[in-house]
């Protein structure tokens, strides 16, 4: 699917159920577009649901994670990274911080967090799935749809053709 998320605007923008994100993340990984159904999580220094989730085989689907914002550890690595592209995940959004970004960019997926820390995050296992989370200026729900390249990110209930 070939898109761009300006032209999208102009086309939807005034749709209900129709959101933009703040322009708060960076960029990573070797797709500059990517889009797909959202599967979410709710964790906090802890990526131990990051990588049951990213085990599942998928089709079209990106995978939104809210890590409250922290920028003391590492959500995402160049491992759970690879292991997402293996099972087909098309992109991952992480309110939170990643590491291994030499080799996630060179890494056929889209990703978007708000900056690096080499520190890796706790294993306890804590978080939510499936549930509605909320971060820049967007509500992210299960099985809406997401759109994403180097100038922002939009949230749809609807897919976009």
């Amino acid at each position: 699917m070939s898109f761009l998320t300006g032209a999208l605007c102009d086309r939807f923008s005034a749709q209900e159920n129709f959101q933009i994100a703040e322009p708060l993340f960076r960029y990573f990984g070797g797709k500059t577009q990517f889009s797909g159904q959202i599967t979410t999580l709710k964790v906090f220094e802890d990526n131990t649901l990051v990588r049951t989730v990213l085990e599942e085989k998928v089709t079209d689907r990106v995978l939104v994670i809210d890590g409250g914002g922290s920028k003391r550890c590492a959500l995402l690595g160049d491992t759970l990274t690879a292991l997402a592209v293996e099972n087909g995940w098309q992109g991952i959004v992480v309110y939170g911080s990643i590491r291994g970004s030499e080799a996630i960019n060179k890494m056929p997926i889209g990703v978007v967090a708000l900056n690096t820390h080499p520190l890796c995050s706790s294993k306890h296992g804590h978080g939510h799935r499936d549930s509605m989370i909320t971060f820049a200026g967007v509500n992210f729900k299960k099985d809406h749809y997401l759109y994403a390249d180097s100038d922002g990110i939009i949230v749809s209930e609807t897919k976009l053709d």
